[in-house]
């Protein structure tokens, strides 16, 4: 057992938050990383025991343009406020990753500049891949290299050069040594060399115990990435879209199939690998936004604090903040917030309470960390399914439905079992348990045994979060002058609800459209290899068109059909 196998995290996008500049113009040292420090206690609060925080290094704007590695950005402060910011997160038993950004450097990186200076007698010509002296680009350098997806502005580093290999190699012993990090998240990890990779799990075994490597990944067999060679985790993506969707189109199918599908992948369990499980981030929407029923907050969170996997939480979503992409920018997803605007937000709103509370009952049941994974119930509206570990399990049911329903649960471990959210007690009867669930809400269904107490961390009417003031009124600030603007409401998803299976069909029951999960997480994964295109400039029509129409060998398509 690792830390990280009980890790919960709570994900921050400091330029945005800190409400940094957007381009560096290098006018000196701003020490805005200080201004963390109460976010330190709140993360504490809400039961988070792990921080993702980044891009933090040297860059000119959105900062996955590294200028230096190994100087904070100066927007953000100097490298003694970072150092500062990780011993005060240890000292709360709080384990901090930084962002690694290794496929690609910006362009005012020294070994870029020297490739400009001096061409083809440039030492660092190899460090890049494809540098063609005959060719050249819109900023007129007189040459062409290769890119991240279509953006000059990230040269793609050459991962098979032994020099660029050393030398990020060093990078991460830097960053252990200068700052304690305790691992780090590879930024797009989907296109690393996996030689490269194996090199930084290497590093990471020999810099610190458990020093752990996730990776940013949207689609394939996670297992190629995420195995004793190379990372620890990726990125959920397949889960993410399910998660949202799978609400918006009352189709509970769609998740229970993707997560057997990612069972295949590498068994749950304390054996199976454990992915990087989200519901929005720095580059997707806000998932209040893209809730079309604003009170499946609650289901939702439920699953991704319960499902198999390491929960996320993006800074502001505990608030339900909403934040949707618009004219292709990410600023609305990457706000400016002053927590002194939700200093009682535990107390006074709901979805914070929820929050907090799902991370409490998520560190008081290992099972929810080590438990395998047993499907119970599947309709398209009611999901249930357990978590068995040290023979005790622990239960979770969540309905999608405006009506209340009632199933009955096989448990194992104890006489009695008590909703963990909203205390209520039930007697176990032949191995099972019946429970009645709330409209648009759902429970953790816990064994009481081992002296425990059956209390309610959430008042049972407010399980299922009711949109109104107590979440929206507080939206924080954001842009350069310090007002977040309100982002427009979320519209109503286009696609056609399908219509209702019988209750209590079998579990297992495949969705009457044939293709309707293949189709779904398609455009899932196409939206997210969007998003991610866009954080780095504008996505033209045609770059639309090349996913849309899935035109590289290694397409989305071509790996969701390979499951048939």
């Amino acid at each position: 057992m690792s830390w990280y196998d009980e890790a919960i995290f709570y994900h921050i996008y400091p330029l945005g938050l800190l409400n940094a500049p957007r381009h560096n113009d290098h006018e000196g040292v701003v020490h805005r990383l200080r201004e963390l420090d109460p976010w330190i206690r709140h993360i504490e609060e809400l039961n988070c025991n792990a921080v993702y925080i980044g891009p933090l290094f040297e860059s000119v704007g959105h900062g996955y343009e590294t200028t230096d590695y190994r100087r904070l950005d100066e927007r953000l402060g100097d490298n003694a406020d970072l150092a500062d910011f990780v011993r005060k997160c240890h000292e709360r038993g709080i384990k901090v990753i930084l962002d690694g950004v290794f496929n690609h450097t910006g362009r005012e990186f020294f070994a870029f500049q020297d490739i400009k200076q001096n061409r083809e007698g440039s030492r660092y010509r190899d460090w890049y891949v494809n540098v063609n002296f005959y060719g050249n680009n819109e900023y007129n350098d007189g040459f062409s290299y290769d890119n991240w997806g279509g953006y000059n502005l990230l040269a793609k580093l050459n991962q098979r050069n032994p020099e660029v290999k050393d030398y990020i190699c060093d990078v991460i012993r830097f960053w252990v040594k200068e700052f304690d990090i305790d691992g780090l998240r590879l930024d797009a990890a989907d296109v690393l060399d996996f030689d490269f990779m194996k090199a930084l799990r290497a590093v990471a075994n020999e810099v610190k115990p458990e020093f752990w490597l996730m990776g940013e990944v949207i689609h394939g067999d996670y297992s190629r990435w995420v195995n004793e060679g190379t990372l620890h985790s990726v990125t959920n993506y397949v889960m993410h879209k399910a998660l949202y969707s799978g609400h918006n189109d009352h189709n509970y199918f769609e998740i229970a199939h993707t997560q057997r599908r990612l069972e295949g992948f590498g068994a749950s369990g304390k054996s199976g690998f454990k992915l990087y499980n989200f519901v929005d981030n720095h580059d997707v929407e806000r998932i209040y936004t893209k809730l079309n029923n604003k009170a499946h907050f609650t289901p939702v969170h439920i699953l991704l604090y319960t499902l198999p996997g390491i929960p996320s939480i993006y800074y502001g979503s505990e608030f339900a903040v909403e934040g949707r992409k618009e004219r292709s920018s990410d600023d609305s997803l990457r706000p400016a917030l002053r927590l002194s605007d939700y200093g009682d937000a535990i107390a006074s709103n709901p979805a914070t309470r929820l929050i907090s509370a799902l991370g409490r009952i998520r560190k008081e049941n290992p099972e929810l960390s080590y438990g395998d994974y047993r499907e119970l119930l599947l309709t398209n509206r009611q999901y249930a399914f357990s978590r068995g570990y040290n023979g005790r399990s622990v239960a979770v049911a969540v309905n999608n439905d405006d009506n209340d329903y009632s199933m009955s649960l096989e448990v194992s471990g104890a006489q009695e079992y008590y909703g963990a959210l909203g205390g209520e007690r039930v007697p176990v009867r032949d191995g099972r348990i019946q429970v009645n669930i709330k409209a648009n809400s759902g429970e953790i269904w816990v064994p009481l045994s081992d002296g425990r107490k059956a209390e309610a961390l959430v008042a049972p009417e407010e399980i299922r979060i009711v949109p109104g003031k107590a979440c929206d009124e507080k939206q924080g600030s954001g842009s350069e002058d310090g007002k977040r603007a309100e982002p427009e409401k979320a519209k109503e998803s286009a696609a056609s609800e399908p219509a209702d299976r019988p209750l209590g069909k079998p579990s297992g029951t495949a969705p009457e459209k044939a293709g309707s999960y293949e189709e779904g997480i398609i455009a899932g994964l196409q939206e997210a290899v969007m998003a991610l295109m866009e954080k780095n400039g504008q996505v033209t029509e045609q770059m639309r068109k090349d996913v849309r129409d899935n035109v590289y060998h290694d397409s989305l398509i071509n790996w969701i059909k390979s499951f048939r």
